[in-house]
């Protein structure tokens, strides 16, 4: 009797620990029950690997720190290349640093922004968030190897921008825990506002009529116009071939202007190193592979220098194939300028193929 008992007390414990699960986990059992067979819930590891967002209010904050001393060093590795030593950056990306005042940390609004005679607009004088430059920062940055830094970094890295900005002392360490009194010296925090058409609606205190009242045209709409660009022949090749200039990334690719127009498949836009007759697939490969393009042009210098430039320097040198794979891993700077190549996560083989190629003459 008493083992009987027992069995029915298992029996309905078991059955209301289910129901209690299928109460606080409705997604995992919806998914379950009206698509059978297909997916599966998405495990504890998985989400954590995508629920890395930081909010405005702060929410999301992982636990870390990182003082403006390990931030120089992490930007000189990893960020510089693009964005200057300075945050002052290049003929490529936009500053980063620069119109904003100590008076602008103090009343939270930066006067520059009204003042049309200011030729620039920096990323400090725009953001209104400290979240959003911690939440970029983490997502997408470096270019090259998004989501590669860890979360001692990013603070590091953030409070090192923040700081050529005045905004935080040379001695300052930045964690989840002070995040909040960063955003108060921030120097446009107040200069965000929703008493625009952007935020319609009463939940934003604001009836304000919407930017953009969009209709599909359903009958009767207009052809479509082709739009469409063309490079007169006087003008073709005049400032190097178009093919050479554009980075592997995105949709646009510039006309190999070297070879007539209407050449066919031959004179297609296409990224040059893919159809370099000289050139192994292979290198062609490690070069797109490592975004190598990104950064240099074949014959213009862009953040760093010319393929065809190095392949000059290092021409006749008996050692150019190891010293080029050497600098190629190890990156640094001085020899083309003060802008540093971070370090390359390549293999001994691929390094000394793109100096062998190099040392070759960087042939097309």
């Amino acid at each position: 009797m008493s083992s009987s008992l027992e069995r029915s007390r298992r029996s309905i414990r078991s059955h209301l620990i289910a129901a209690a699960a299928l109460v606080l986990l409705p997604g995992a059992a919806l998914a379950q029950s009206s698509m059978p067979g297909i997916g599966r819930p998405a495990t504890a590891k998985e989400i954590a690997a995508w629920d890395i967002d930081v909010r405005p209010d702060i929410n999301g904050q992982p636990k870390g720190a990182g003082s403006v001393a390990q931030g120089q060093d992490v930007w000189e590795g990893k960020c510089a290349q693009c964005h200057g030593v300075f945050g002052e950056s290049n003929e490529v990306f936009s500053p980063l640093v620069g119109g904003t005042t100590a008076e602008d940390i103090k009343t939270g609004r930066v006067a520059k922004l009204t003042d049309t005679s200011y030729p620039g607009r920096t990323t400090l004088m725009k953001v209104s968030s400290v979240s959003t430059l911690w939440d970029y920062i983490n997502r997408a940055m470096p270019w090259t190897q998004p989501k590669s830094l860890k979360t001692d970094e990013v603070y590091a890295v953030t409070a090192y921008l923040l700081n050529m900005g005045g905004v935080v002392p040379d001695n300052y360490v930045m964690s989840d825990k002070n995040i909040a009194e960063v955003q108060a010296r921030l120097p446009n925090r107040n200069g965000m506002t929703l008493d625009h058409g952007m935020w319609p609606g009463k939940a934003m205190k604001t009836a304000g009529k919407p930017d953009v009242q969009a209709t599909a045209c359903m009958a009767n709409c207009v052809p479509e116009p082709k739009v469409a660009s063309f490079l007169p022949e006087f003008a073709r090749n005049a400032h190097g071939n178009l093919a050479e200039q554009n980075r592997l990334v995105g949709a646009q690719r510039g006309a190999d202007t070297t070879r007539p127009a209407g050449g066919g498949a031959a004179a297609v836009a296409a990224p040059a190193m893919a159809k370099a007759p000289d050139a192994t697939a292979a290198t062609a490969a490690l070069l797109s592979k490592y975004s190598c393009t990104a950064c240099h042009g074949m014959d213009t210098k862009l953040v760093g220098p010319a393929f065809r430039e190095i392949a000059r320097k290092y021409a006749d040198k008996a050692d150019g194939v190891a010293h080029l794979a050497g600098k190629i891993q190890s990156g640094g700077s001085g020899v083309w300028g003060q802008i540093p190549m971070p370090p390359q996560t390549l293999t001994d083989t691929e390094a000394r193929m793109i100096g062998r190629w190099l040392v070759d003459g960087a042939k097309q």
